[in-house]
């Protein structure tokens, strides 16, 4: 799969937007399980775990894409540092990523409870039925959501800092701008020399020779 230089690919920007959707979806109705009790909150739990196995599947399919096609280069003016925290926290995102609903579906396996997808959709245990277990899951599980909130809202304010600020295309290398008109033209428009034959003889002034001995007067 071949990309622009300047953008992610295609199929990868569309994935991660349906994931912020997504995560953000799942984010809040995690919170209202919480907050809630009674209809509501069997409501909210029906949505939270096929929308967690959905996220599971779809960040395992963005990082083979991502592994397949690459990413855009940074900046050359971000100092050493900065490529530092950017790369570190995209390796953080993509670990809660795969963390949170992993371990929610060990959570779930280890309480007894089904992790049901569809009413024909019931999703086998991947640990065996542990009350303790499950204790420490969702203490993680708590922790972990917690952790990929403040991640995100990093993300999304290194994001705006990008494109708000700094406007050098690395916000629009994951959208559909153009990545290039952002960015300080010395990075991709070297600055042509003038040809010698396009400067007027008109602008040329004349040399007068120097004046001989017998020629100067008082």
């Amino acid at each position: 799969m071949r990309r622009d230089p300047l953008h992610f690919a295609p199929l990868l920007r569309v994935i991660h937007w349906l994931m912020v959707v997504m995560i953000v979806t799942m984010l809040f109705v995690g919170v209202g399980m919480v907050s809630t009790t009674g209809p509501a909150y069997v409501t909210l739990l029906h949505l939270h775990r096929p929308l967690g196995i959905a996220i599971l599947a779809l960040v395992a399919l963005r990082l083979l894409v991502r592994l397949g096609t690459g990413a855009p280069a940074l900046p050359p003016d971000l100092d050493a540092p900065q490529r530092l925290a950017a790369k570190g926290s995209h390796v953080l995102l993509y670990a809660a990523m795969f963390a949170l609903p992993l371990i929610g579906w060990g959570m779930l396996s280890a309480g007894g409870y089904p992790v049901v997808l569809t009413r024909a959709t019931v999703l086998p245990p991947i640990l065996p039925h542990d009350l303790r277990l499950y204790a420490v899951l969702r203490f993680a599980h708590t922790w972990i959501a917690l952790a990929l909130f403040g991640l995100i809202l990093l993300h999304l304010a290194a994001a705006l800092m990008h494109g708000l600020i700094r406007r050098d295309g690395v916000l629009q290398s994951m959208t559909w701008g153009d990545a290039r008109h952002d960015r300080p033209a010395a990075q991709h428009e070297p600055v042509a020399a003038p040809a010698a034959d396009s400067i007027d003889a008109e602008d040329i002034e004349p040399v007068s020779p120097p004046a001989r001995d017998g020629d100067a007067t008082d």
